[in-house]
Parts: C-alpha cells; structure tokens; sequence
C-alpha cells in the first residue's frame, strides 16, 4: 500500500502568529476564508488567556481576541489564504 503526500501544506502552510493581545504564539493555517486550522503548544495554551479561564469558567470553545487577530493577519497578507480554481481569473 502506497501512502498518498498531504500536499495541502504547500498551498497554505502553517504560519505563526501572536495575539495581539496577551501575545500566546499559535501557528495557523488558512485554506479558505471560512476555515483556519491553528495549533496551540503548551506556552500558548498557558499564555492565552481566554484558553486559561474559558467562558465564564467553563469549557473553552474559542479565543475571540485570537480570531480577530487571525482575520487581520489574513487580510493584512500575513496569512495566506488560497483563491479557488473557480476563483482565478481567466486569461483565455
């Protein structure tokens, strides 16, 4: 059996960023503008601080601050976002 290369990352690949505001360093990856993966290692989960206390003590489901740190990357060209095929302009 012959295992297929995961070529996703070429097209995107993970980069890092920080917080803009408690500074917890994650490594993200965009494949399209509705979805991003991120990575957390253990200094970023101990720095973050919506990830620390989660909502109202609770289960933690999302940094907001994070997320709009991740949208700004992306639109400022600090995260690559792939365009579709269907996307693309065509120069026939």
């Amino acid at each position: 059996m012959t295992v297929r290369r995961d070529n996703r990352l070429l097209d995107a690949p993970m980069v890092p960023v920080g917080c803009r505001q408690c500074g917890a360093r994650v490594q993200v990856r965009k494949s399209s503008w509705q979805q991003t993966s991120i990575q957390w290692d253990t200094e970023a989960m101990d720095t973050c601080l919506e990830r620390r206390a989660g909502p109202d003590g609770g289960r933690f489901t999302a940094c907001e601050a994070l997320r709009e740190t991740i949208a700004r990357a992306a639109l400022d060209g600090h995260v690559p976002v792939p365009v579709p095929d269907d996307h693309v302009p065509n120069n026939h």
